[in-house]
This record gives structure tokens, C-alpha cells and sequence, in this order.
């Protein structure tokens, strides 16, 4: 009898432990965006939820300042990229800088398309967006310039049944970058997420360490990294970027977000200066 209390004990304890288990959430379950964080970590917050004013924008063929259309505005907490005010896509790309630069850091975003493209955009701009980081600063940018030199973390969104399109790709404005050893002198790479579908929205982290490492994660999934950021001699605005810049090599500068015909929203822009 007693070695059968003695079994049952040990049996019950062995259940309540297993329970315990089960209702525990493993930390990999965990939402990226409070994940982001930890106790104690110092986040700016580059969009403050009320207004843009710690920001410059800068559309294609006006002077720096100009809202065109007053597509980069704040609607219910958000950060919005709107085409409401424009009756067709007319090739004027613009950028919204934040007034700082940061070299040694973690971007933290969460956005989401929205809507239909503006009339007549470019087919490779439906549902694109980028974060545009490493950047020229507004001020340089020429009048009639498309996109600043900088680095492009691409975000793109998919649509449910239109096959898979992944997003924080990789885009080289003026620039090139080194991965697997080997210059990337091509545009465009695309990362290894899964699509993001619909209207959803997508959690997003871009890790800096100056000119050396980058790298792009998904819900807190690494989906891209590579290294050696860089001014590419063969861009129209090299000569011009070299001086500003101080080195072919680019270890710091501006972050922008696009608007180039997609509807786009976000919610959250922060980031994390980390030690050198």
C-alpha cells in the first residue's frame, strides 16, 4: 500500500508538471513586437503617433518641404501614405526623413498596405514601399532626384491567390553591398520571408552595425543579411555622395520612408541606438 501512495504521488506530480508545461507559451510563440523589447532598453520613437514633425519630406521635382498633395500625413494614430488627393500617378516619388542619422542601431517598424495603388503607377510599385536606410540627407537630394542613395530594406505585399512575393528585400539606390564575400553590384535580392498577404499588418526589424553587418528580420525571423554597405561608382550622383559621405564606404545616415503609389500605413517607427 504505501509503495502505492508512494507511485500515485510521483504519477500526480508527473501530471502537474506536464500541465504546466502545456500552458506555458514557449518564448519563439511570442509576438515580435513586444518581443522587440527588453526591460530597460532605450526606444526613440521616430513617429510619435500625433504629427510629422520631426520629419522633411521631399517629392521628385519640388523643393524640400513640400507635402504634395499632402500625401504623408497622420489618420487615426497612424503614419499614412495617401493617394486620395491625387487623381493618377505622375512619377513623383517622394521620401519622408526623420531629422537624425544613426549609424549603429535597431529599426523597428510595423506597417501595412492599404487600399488600391494610384491610377497608372508603375506595375513593380503595387504594394511596394521601402525603409530607406544609410541615406543621403534630405537637404542633398537634387531637385529632380527619384530615390535617395541609400540602402532599401523593399517592403512588399502580396495579394490571396496572386503567388508569393516576399518582403524587406534588399535594393541598392546608388549603392552596392558585399555578400558570401562577393560584390552585389544587382539591384534588387530578395529575401527569404513568406508573403505577406492582404491588409495584415507586418512586424519588421532591421538590425545596423555601421558599415559592417545588416540584417532584415520578419517577425522576428532572420530573412536576409550581408555586409559592407557601399557608394556605387557607376551612379550618376557618385561624385557628389563621395565628399558628403567622407568614404565610399557608408557606416552611418539618414532613415526615410516611400511613397511611390502604394497605400501605406504605419504604426510603428523606433529605434534602438546599440553600442559601437
Amino acid at each position: 500500500m504505501k509503495q502505492l501512495r508512494s507511485t500515485l504521488k510521483i504519477s500526480i506530480l508527473a501530471m502537474v508538471v506536464l500541465i504546466s508545461a502545456c500552458n506555458s507559451k514557449p518564448k519563439s510563440q511570442d509576438s515580435s513586437e513586444s518581443a522587440a523589447h527588453k526591460s530597460g532598453e532605450n526606444w526613440i520613437q521616430l513617429f510619435n503617433g500625433e504629427d510629422l514633425n520631426d520629419w522633411q519630406i521631399k517629392f521628385k521635382g519640388d523643393e524640400l518641404g513640400v507635402n504634395y498633395n499632402n500625401t504623408f500625413r497622420v489618420e487615426d494614430g497612424l503614419l499614412s501614405v495617401s493617394y486620395e488627393n491625387w487623381d493618377e500617378w505622375n512619377g513623383k516619388f517622394g521620401h519622408i526623413f526623420y531629422k537624425d542619422e544613426f549609424s549603429n542601431y535597431k529599426l523597428h517598424v510595423v506597417y501595412r498596405f492599404v487600399g488600391n495603388q494610384a491610377k497608372s503607377g508603375p506595375g513593380w510599385a503595387f504594394r511596394n514601399n521601402g525603409l530607406m536606410i544609410h541615406g543621403q540627407s534630405a537637404e542633398s537630394m537634387a531637385l529632380d532626384q527619384d530615390f535617395p542613395t541609400s540602402i532599401e530594406v523593399q517592403l512588399l505585399g502580396g495579394v490571396t491567390g496572386k503567388g508569393e512575393r516576399s518582403t524587406m528585400n534588399l535594393c541598392t539606390p546608388g549603392t552596392n553591398v558585399v555578400m558570401n564575400d562577393s560584390l552585389i553590384e544587382q539591384h534588387c535580392i530578395n529575401s527569404t520571408s513568406e508573403t505577406q498577404l492582404d491588409d495584415k499588418w507586418v512586424d519588421v526589424m532591421v538590425e545596423v552595425h555601421g558599415g559592417e553587418v545588416i540584417r532584415h528580420f520578419v517577425d522576428g525571423v532572420e530573412v536576409m543579411h550581408y555586409e559592407k554597405p557601399q557608394l556605387d561608382p557607376r551612379d550618376q550622383y557618385y561624385d557628389k555622395m563621395l565628399p558628403l559621405y567622407g568614404d565610399k564606404m557608408i557606416s552611418k545616415g539618414t532613415i526615410s520612408l516611400q511613397a511611390e503609389s502604394s497605400p501605406t500605413q504605419f504604426k510603428t517607427v523606433e529605434v534602438l541606438v546599440l553600442e559601437e
